[in-house]
């Protein structure tokens, strides 16, 4: 069998000759140009943009933690120590392909990128909070939000375990909760408002925090007031994209799936 090596370009946490020699020492093949799979190496943020552009089957493989504020990797099927095992197991037919739903986001009418994971609106460095509107339109439903918060999160079932699920590790103690969270399914969407000094849904006396929502339905959010608004985690770049009042953000299923490998 063939495979690439896919790493962070900019901080890899291995070299690409260790991650080359294990694949060789299992009996694979390292070919970038017609791979049967990618071997994605890293953390979350690195499984997320790989998950979003690739569209080969990817095995997700975690690096262990040397640091305290290390990824975690909770995306991870098996770790970098484990690698060679995992690859003979896979040789002998010991996996299965699961496919996972992405999402499109569009600006102003024009399609940006899928994400695989999340999606969030946030505050730069020069802003308050920012007062937004959020609408959401699905089969038989449809709801207004309106919030002053550091933002909002659209994520799907693979991206719920990072900042959807921020609340599940501060619930009902004052001490944090590292290891929990929220996995929501696969035909789900959730929507997290970032810390919001105040929310409302139009017409109730709802005031949303976090919520989900059926796959498929349609996503608009629309700034409400200016401020130092970016859309994270749909481009290489830090510092994201800058969001103005005129901009309208939509969130939409994408015909695109992520297809991963799993261990049986």
């Amino acid at each position: 069998m063939r495979a690439v090596i896919l790493l962070d370009p900019v901080r890899p946490k291995v070299s690409p000759e260790d991650a080359i020699k294990i694949i060789k020492d299992a009996g694979w093949i390292h070919d970038s140009k017609r791979p049967d799979l990618g071997i994605v190496i890293g953390g979350d943020g690195i499984f997320s943009y790989y998950g979003r552009v690739r569209k080969i089957p990817l095995l997700f493989v975690g690096v262990r933690r040397t640091k305290p504020i290390e990824s975690k990797a909770y995306l991870a099927e098996a770790y970098f120590d484990e690698l060679e095992d995992v690859l003979k197991r896979i040789k002998d037919g010991s996996y299965k392909i699961m496919e996972h739903n992405r999402l499109a986001v569009f600006l102003n009418d024009k399609r940006l990128s899928d994400v695989f994971t999340d999606v969030y609106l946030e505050r730069g460095l020069n802003s308050n909070c920012l007062r937004y509107k959020l609408e959401v339109k699905g089969e038989g439903f449809s709801f207004i939000d309106f919030a002053i918060s550091n933002g909002v999160v659209v994520t799907t079932s693979a991206g719920s375990t990072g900042y959807f699920s921020s609340l599940d590790r501060i619930k009902g103690d004052p001490r944090l909760k590292i290891d929990a969270y929220t996995r929501i399914k696969e035909d789900q969407v959730g929507i997290y408002h970032i810390l919001p000094t105040y929310t409302i849904r139009e017409g109730t006396n709802e005031h949303p925090l976090r919520y989900i929502i059926p796959y498929g339905s349609e996503i608009r959010i629309r700034l409400a007031r200016e401020g130092d608004a970016r859309l994270y985690n749909i481009t290489r770049s830090p510092r994201g994209i800058r969001i103005g009042k005129e901009d309208v953000i939509e969130v939409k299923a994408s015909e695109e799936k992520t297809r991963l490998i799993r261990l049986i």
